[in-house]
């Protein structure tokens, strides 16, 4: 068991990370862009028309993608676990 065995495992850990957030976080990222751009525009500034959309956005997100990146996180879970006997070899 050396450093590599622990780098490969660190990176896949970032890779999942990535993977789970990216279908919640970027349509927020859009929905803000958006809401920011129509605000700029019309110039009004109330703060709850940029929250109350990107909330919903957020939720529907989450229900939409929440079953994948449960899935994903488990598996990823699970082949950890499955790597437990190698590493007290």
């Amino acid at each position: 068991m050396d450093a590599d065995y622990f780098m490969t495992v660190a990176r896949q850990a970032m890779w999942i990370l990535a993977l789970a957030s990216a279908p919640i976080l970027l349509p927020a990222l859009l929905s803000g862009l958006i809401l920011g751009m129509v605000q700029a525009a019309t110039s009004i500034q109330e703060q709850t028309l940029s929250f109350v959309p990107k909330l919903i956005v957020v939720a529907i997100s989450l229900m939409v993608f929440g079953g994948m990146i449960l899935g994903l996180i488990g598996d990823f879970t699970v082949s950890i676990f499955e790597r437990i006997p190698d590493l007290v070899r």
